[in-house]
C-alpha cells in the first residue's frame, strides 16, 4: 500500500500534506502509511483511494486491469420527436475515476435544439470490463429528458453497444438503442446495425 500511496501521489502531483487536506488527517500520518510503519483504518483508506482517484483494491495491491475510457467520443441515440425517429451522433467527453466515468455532452449533434438536440450529463458505473451501466439527465432547463444508460463494452474498450430508457420528448417512458465510439460514422453505423437487428422493446 505504502508504494501505491507514493506512486499515485507523484502522478496526481499532489505533496504529502495536499493528500493529507484531501484524506482529513494530519501529514505526518501520511508518512507513516507511506513508510509502511501504520496502515490505515478502513475509512481511512476509503478517503486515500478516493483522494487517490483509485479503488481500495488498488490501494491495497491488487492487480486491477482497468479499461481507461477517458477521453474524447461520439455518442448516438434512436429518439422521437413529434413521431419521427431521430438518429443525433454528438461529441461526449468521459472522464475516468476509478470505475466511474462522468460523462458530458459537448456538442448538440446533427440536431437542433427544437428537432431534439440537446446538452446532457451523466454517470457510468464500469462493471469488469464488460457492462456500463448508469444515467442520463438534460442539462438544458426547457429539456426533460433523464433516464438510463446500458451498454456492453467491447474487449479492447473500442466501442459501447446499448440502450436508453427514459423520459423523451414524445413519451413519459420510451427506449432506443445507444452506441459510443470513436468516430461520428462508427456511431451511426453501429445504431443503423443494432436496428436492422432488432426494435428495442419496453
Amino acid at each position: 500500500m505504502s508504494e501505491i500511496m507514493r506512486q499515485r501521489r507523484s502522478v496526481l502531483g499532489l505533496s504529502q500534506a495536499d493528500l493529507a487536506a484531501r484524506v482529513g488527517v494530519d501529514k505526518r500520518q501520511i508518512r507513516r502509511y507511506e513508510a509502511g510503519e501504520t496502515q490505515p483504518t478502513l475509512a481511512v483508506a476509503r478517503s486515500i483511494a478516493r483522494a487517490l482517484e483509485i479503488t481500495v483494491d488498488e490501494l491495497a495491491g491488487e492487480d486491477v486491469h482497468r479499461i481507461d475510457l477517458t477521453g474524447e467520443w461520439w455518442a448516438c441515440w434512436q429518439t422521437w420527436n413529434k413521431g419521427m425517429e431521430i438518429l443525433n451522433p454528438h461529441r461526449i467527453r468521459m472522464r475516468q475515476k476509478g470505475d466511474i466515468l462522468d460523462v458530458l455532452a459537448v456538442t448538440r449533434g446533427t440536431q437542433k435544439f427544437d428537432e431534439g438536440g440537446y446538452l446532457w450529463r451523466g454517470e457510468l458505473r464500469l462493471w469488469d470490463n464488460e457492462v456500463l451501466m448508469g444515467w442520463y439527465v438534460a442539462d438544458e432547463a426547457a429539456v426533460r429528458s433523464k433516464g438510463t444508460l446500458y451498454f456492453a463494452l467491447h474487449q479492447h474498450g473500442q466501442q459501447m453497444t446499448g440502450r436508453w430508457v427514459g423520459l423523451s420528448y414524445d413519451g413519459p417512458i420510451l427506449t432506443g438503442w445507444g452506441a459510443i465510439a470513436k468516430t461520428e460514422d462508427e456511431v451511426l453505423s453501429i445504431v443503423n446495425r443494432l436496428k436492422s437487428e432488432g426494435e428495442p422493446r419496453l
